[in-house]
């Protein structure tokens, strides 16, 4: 029996179509994507926001998004590295800080909205699941969470920046099988463990084992902790602290960073019509003194 040798002919590489770029790189999922941007005809192109959290190995990246044709538009965004200014130096990257994250993002979209007044949100983290109630003058602010290409694994620092966006006074559809605490077998959540973790809990009991334990790997593993004095017992009253700032003032704060005067440019600067006109010219009377003085020289070997 013969086999045809299967052939990828010109034709085929003429019609072929690379995938999107950031397919190609790995970085966004568009099957994911298009089903979040998605928006009914009859909503007569009203945003359809996206609460946005991504994680890079220093930082938590909180953002509300909408898209549009010429591309994502950003209504509010807040980092973990902007919680020095409320009171957490340390420690910017655990379940305690997505929560810190998205409860400031969730302050700092209402305030700008102008609905900070009418949802306070759950102003004490309990661990239990919370949803805003909607007032008889304007609606919650709504948005839809967006987790990228995390793994939505039960107790995901994701689900504490969702955590922490719920208690801010967020409208996030959502369910309570994914935080942390939530147990599968009895389908229930529960409120103590997940208070712990919102609290910094599970860090400072790791840090009292440790202290116990393997002296010389605490002092390695949580120098930055010792360096500012921060003890184990006093984990619970930081966050509060630091919760309780945040609410009293979620503005963001301005760069004191001076702007470069000269920016650097690596190409050439695109000239004007009279500039290449006159440009031009130069070069033309450049090239004619050249030719005259050519030619006085010859006359000169002549005689």
């Amino acid at each position: 029996m013969a086999f045809v040798k299967a052939q990828k002919t010109r034709a085929y590489f003429k019609r072929f179509q690379v995938k999107f770029k950031r397919r190609r790189q790995g970085k966004t999922d568009y099957r994911a994507r298009i089903r979040l941007i998605n928006q009914d005809k009859n909503k007569y192109n009203t945003p359809k926001y996206r609460f946005v959290v991504r994680f890079t190995n220093k930082d938590i990246v909180a953002q509300i998004v909408s898209a549009s044709i010429a591309g994502d538009l950003i209504l509010a965004s807040a980092y973990s590295h902007e919680l020095p200014k409320y009171g957490l130096t340390v420690g910017l990257t655990n379940y305690a800080a997505a929560y810190c994250t998205g409860l400031l993002l969730a302050r700092r979209v209402l305030k700008t909205l102008n609905l900070d007044g009418e949802y306070e949100g759950n102003v004490e983290a309990t661990g239990e699941d919370f949803s805003v109630e909607p007032n008889e003058s304007r609606r919650p602010f709504r948005a839809f969470l967006d987790v990228g290409l995390v793994k939505t694994t039960t107790g995901n620092r994701v689900f504490g920046a969702l955590k922490g966006a719920l208690d801010g006074g967020l409208d996030i559809p959502h369910g309570e099988k994914r935080f942390a605490g939530f147990n599968k077998e009895d389908k229930q959540l529960d409120a103590e463990v997940h208070r712990k973790y919102i609290y910094g809990g599970h860090v400072a009991s790791y840090m009292k084992t440790l202290m116990e334990d393997e002296p010389e790997k605490y002092s390695t593993h949580f120098s930055k902790f010792i360096s500012k004095g921060i003890e184990a017992d006093e984990m619970e009253e930081l966050y509060k602290k630091v919760h309780a700032a945040i609410r009293a003032d979620p503005s963001p704060t301005k760069s004191t960073k001076p702007a470069p005067k000269e920016h650097k440019r690596f190409n050439l600067k695109k000239l004007t019509y009279e500039e290449r006109k006159a440009k031009l010219i130069e070069r033309l009377n450049a090239l004619n003194a050249a030719d005259d003085g050519e030619g006085d020289d010859d006359d000169e070997d002549e005689e």
